[in-house]
């Protein structure tokens, strides 16, 4: 079995001491050295060589932010942070800066609650086995997005007259998912002939800061989604943490409904049950995309979306975080195209009737 080596770097002694006890449960794993800030940080990254750092933001003499900018330009490695539920916004800066992953901490620093953290540390921990890190080298410090109009290339109508047979596309991620749904929606046109909604499997808390930041970015309105929502043409809509999102029709509309997760649940925004339940109701209209993340989360929505007449793609091995998803998604023998991060907003826009000149 591979030993994973984890550096914890963390300016309070009592969430090292308690993020090693916790680490320490897993036989694979072993807790090599720890940081006080991110300079200390810096030099045992480069002195003991991790394969995963777990890391706090806000550090006196330097912080988070620094420490994933300059790490990530020069030695990317798996980096999760982990943060106060009150960061919201500063836990998107540091996914858009290259760490794969993030554990909301609760109570702050030095809350007895920090261990309720385990489960979820422990399954991120292990899941560094799953990376994909020649992406992660590759893909080192992402650029943030601009919200502008005249960067983009204009589509125009794949044939005369062209109608999209594509109301909707549904979108589902996990581990990785926050950058790459950041990149497809900011290489997206200025406006939508689809609505699109999106599960990616987060705490509750996150997902409005997450849907608020990427609206910011992009020309065309997106947000955590409300239980009633009307489904409309352009717009996106984000399942919030803690809760599935289906749809309904409701005299004639459709609309959002948010549902206590399942004991089948074990992800959860479930995109199971989205596909499910879009599947149902929009049929071949559809177009279910699986992005980045651990577990197998789509699979058997896959095989509604297919049954209903719908299309499915996949991200490829090659630029997916975690190839866990994909690969179930693609191991159905449903999906319809395997797609890199990089051409799955053209490709999309290709599906449903328009492309790039």
């Amino acid at each position: 079995m591979k030993t994973i080596k984890v550096l914890v770097i963390d300016d309070s002694a009592y969430s090292r001491r308690t993020i090693t006890k916790m680490l320490d449960e897993l036989p694979e794993v072993e807790v090599i050295g720890y940081a006080s800030n991110g300079e200390e940080g810096i030099r045992r990254i480069v002195d003991l060589k991790p394969d995963l750092v777990t890391l706090d933001l806000e550090m006196p003499v330097m912080d988070g932010f620094t420490l994933l900018r300059i790490i990530m330009n020069s030695c990317p490695i798996p980096i999760i942070v982990i943060s106060a539920r009150n960061d919201d916004e500063r836990v998107f800066k540091a996914l858009e800066l290259g760490a794969v992953d993030f554990i909301a901490k609760p109570g702050g620093a030095i809350s007895v609650e920090l261990i309720n953290i385990r489960e979820d540390l422990q399954n991120k921990v292990r899941s560094i086995l799953s990376l994909n890190m020649d992406t992660i080298r590759r893909r080192g410090s992402i650029a943030p997005a601009v919200k502008t109009a005249d960067v983009r290339t204009p589509l125009v109508e794949r044939r005369i007259g062209a109608k999209s047979s594509v109301d909707l596309v549904a979108i589902g991620a996990s581990t990785g998912g926050p950058p790459a749904l950041q990149k497809i929606f900011t290489d997206f046109p200025q406006e939508l002939p689809f609505a699109v909604l999106v599960s990616q499997h987060m705490p509750s808390g996150f997902t409005k800061a997450f849907a608020d930041r990427l609206n910011r970015l992009c020309p065309f309105p997106i947000k955590e989604s409300a239980d009633g929502d009307t489904v409309v043409s352009g717009h996106v809509y984000v399942a919030p943490g803690g809760f599935n999102m289906i749809v309904e029709l409701v005299n004639g509309e459709t609309v959002i409904r948010l549902v206590e997760p399942s004991a089948r649940d074990r992800y959860v925004p479930s995109v199971d049950a989205m596909f499910e339940s879009v599947a149902a109701l929009y049929g071949e209209r559809v177009l279910a995309v699986v992005l980045t993340g651990m577990g197998n989360d789509g699979s058997k929505g896959v095989k509604a979306v297919k049954g209903g007449g719908g299309q499915v793609f996949a991200e490829a091995e090659e630029s997916a975080i975690v190839f866990g998803m994909p690969r179930e998604a693609i191991a159905t023998n449903l999906v319809d195209k395997i797609v890199p991060l990089d051409a799955v907003a053209d490709e999309i826009m290709r599906t449903t009737g328009k492309v790039r000149p």
